[in-house]
């Protein structure tokens, strides 16, 4: 099966040896997304709530390559570093993904690239072409 693979326009390149995100059929896989501007600045330095709604904005990106919404988005994964921010983190989603409810997992981690606070991934399926 091929593997398509997707830079989102609105992000700035990946810093790394990998793309945005890959699609395999219906599927859409979206890397880790870091609190990172479309100009590749770091935001590590922001509050925890101004990281979280830049990785948001930076999931939306990679979904708005793929015209695809938010509702299709089948399962989510969330590294935090201090569990203490779970609870802000899950006000902040929860207002960003309305009544749709993906699997997700949040998990506590001790450090995260950049010294950013949070880190997303997610899979989708795509809903349009």
């Amino acid at each position: 099966m091929e593997i398509k693979r997707v830079n989102a326009t609105d992000l700035s390149l990946p810093g790394g040896h990998y793309s945005h995100v890959n699609v395999v059929g219906d599927l859409a896989f979206l890397s880790g997304q870091l609190p990172l501007d479309k100009s590749g600045k770091v935001h590590a330095d922001k509050s925890f709530k101004e990281q979280v709604v830049q990785v948001l904005d930076n999931i939306d990106a990679c979904l708005r390559q793929l015209n695809t919404p938010r509702e299709s988005l089948v399962q989510v994964r969330v590294y935090v570093v201090g569990m203490t921010h779970w609870k802000d983190f899950d006000v902040i989603y929860s207002n960003w993904i309305g009544q749709h409810r993906p699997s997700r997992a949040v998990v506590g981690v001790s450090e995260l690239h950049f010294g950013a606070l949070l880190e997303m991934e997610a899979v989708a399926v795509v809903t349009r072409r």
